[in-house]
């Protein structure tokens, strides 16, 4: 089973991700990893950190599917998180192989940009946080761009019937429920 968890940026997906790696025991894959492998190794693909997550999701479609049904079918079980998803992209894959994946999404439509970068800033001193060392201009900038993407991205769960989960309010409580409904 492929468990994929897509969204917004700070709206969970790598505590969730964590956590239903040591509770199913599989792996999780982070397409940030990925991502980062494409801006330091091989620029001239012209994927790149700086680019918006709808942006760097058209991007690497036609590689992270391939990769995707290569794991579908050598029957990988594995946790697969990140931005770089768009929900009008990955219903292909849930559609042909509905029994081998499990697809949601988190976001965060109704949060003050101030109280997420307070979230922000306490989660970052908390663990090695690439946010850490950033402005409160450049996390406020960030987390507009996420509001916005986060909007984006509700929008299409619900044109193409997938779960969207908010995390907006009741952060853990949100984070918990996800989890638990992936593993079911």
């Amino acid at each position: 089973m492929l468990y994929i968890i897509g969204g917004a940026s700070r709206s969970g997906k790598t505590i969730i991700a964590k956590r239903l790696s040591t509770q199913l025991g599989i792996p999780y894959l982070s397409l940030d990893w990925i991502m980062m492998g494409f801006t330091n190794g091989i620029p001239e693909y012209g994927v790149h950190d700086k680019l918006f997550p709808d942006e760097i999701a058209e991007r690497l479609w036609s590689f992270i599917k391939a990769m995707l049904e290569s794991m579908i079918h050598v029957e990988t079980d594995s946790i697969i998180e990140g931005e770089a998803l768009l929900p009008e992209l990955i219903i292909e894959l849930q559609k042909k192989y509905p029994d081998h994946i499990k697809i949601c999404f988190l976001g965060y439509t109704d949060i003050t940009v101030e109280k997420k970068v307070s979230e922000i800033r306490e989660f970052s001193q908390l663990q090695n946080d690439w946010l850490i060392d950033k402005s409160d201009a450049y996390i406020q900038d960030h987390v507009q761009n996420m509001i916005a993407h986060s909007k984006r991205i509700k929008k299409s769960c619900k044109a193409n019937q997938l779960q969207y989960i908010d995390t907006s309010e009741a952060f853990m409580e949100a984070l918990d429920f996800t989890a638990g409904q992936l593993a079911k």
